[in-house]
């Protein structure tokens, strides 16, 4: 039976809808895809997409993105505010159904590979398909964004896993097997950008905070709000209700609240009954065995 993948790309074009339109048809067009979701945010100038499908129609689509994003995104042009190294930034896959983590990592070797013969964009291995250790980390891999790739890829520690270089315009693309990810965001009931910095250097683990959690700090300008941005790379390590009830108490220390949460692309199930479980006082819940959906699926 033939294994079912998830893929999250990310592409650095938030502002313009007919560019996302474009970049989503060319994944939604390839046969076999079943496009999930899709999101775009001014401030970040970025857009995430959330397709499911073989591994063969994956690679396709994956493959296709990365041809009209280099045909469309120049980021000589870019400014935003999230990181970022290419046009087609970052391109994860995760095993869902009859796939393992060793399946995810061969697709990813794979697209990588293609993207770099097909398209010129050179591109870099990261998390269960790093090669080397120093790559496993998105943000170290991202550091020093495009702007910084002409002297980061002369770097022997640096060259790219597949390709040379970077492309002009598209930059690289950083491609790898992962666990689920959830992108979710606090929006904070004040506009100082350094209340929602140092709430992001609290909570992230790179700073002794909590485990799994990437954080970042910025401005929306459309809004005049300041975020707390995160990436929660394992929710059965750190839930969802853990990272949210940190986050409101630290508002609260800095003198303002949380007035909204934004949740960026999909999230597994769990993550949402176990925050359920644990916000109606449910003992000894799980949610395997507790909700009835899970038996339907």
């Amino acid at each position: 039976m033939s294994g079912i993948y998830e893929c999250v790309p990310n592409i650095s074009e938030g502002r313009d809808p007919i560019v996302v339109a474009e970049c989503v048809n060319a994944v939604s067009s390839i046969k076999g895809i079943t496009l999930m979701n899709y999101s775009s945010d001014v401030d970040h100038n970025r857009s995430v997409i959330t397709f499911l499908g073989s591994a063969e129609a994956i690679e396709e689509a994956a493959v296709a993105l990365s041809k009209k994003t280099t045909e469309l995104i120049d980021l000589r042009l870019h400014k935003g505010e999230h990181p970022r190294v290419g046009a087609l930034d970052v391109l994860p896959v995760v095993p869902l159904r009859n796939a393992t983590a060793e399946d995810a990592i061969a697709l990813s070797e794979r697209i990588a590979e293609r993207i770099w013969q097909e398209n010129q964009v050179p591109c870099y291995l990261y998390e269960d398909s790093a090669r080397y250790p120093h790559r496993k980390n998105l943000a170290d891999v991202r550091r020093g964004e495009f702007e910084g790739l002409a002297e980061k890829t002369k770097d022997p520690e640096w060259i790219p896993d597949f390709g040379e270089g970077y492309h002009l315009s598209a930059g690289v693309t950083v491609v790898g097997a992962r666990f689920f990810l959830i992108a979710y965001n606090f929006d904070l009931a004040t506009s100082d950008i350094s209340i929602a910095k140092a709430i992001a250097k609290k909570i992230r683990q790179s700073n002794g905070g909590l485990p799994c959690v990437k954080a970042l700090g910025v401005i929306l300008e459309s809004e005049n709000v300041a975020q707390v941005t995160v990436n929660l790379t394992d929710y059965t390590v750190t839930p969802l209700w853990k990272l949210t009830e940190e986050v409101r108490a630290l508002a609260i220390e800095y003198g303002t609240e949380v007035t909204s949460a934004e949740l960026i692309g999909l999230v597994p199930m769990g993550a949402l009954t176990d925050a359920a479980g644990h916000y109606l006082g449910i003992r000894d819940f799980d949610h395997k065995k507790r909700v009835i959906e899970e038996y339907l699926l």
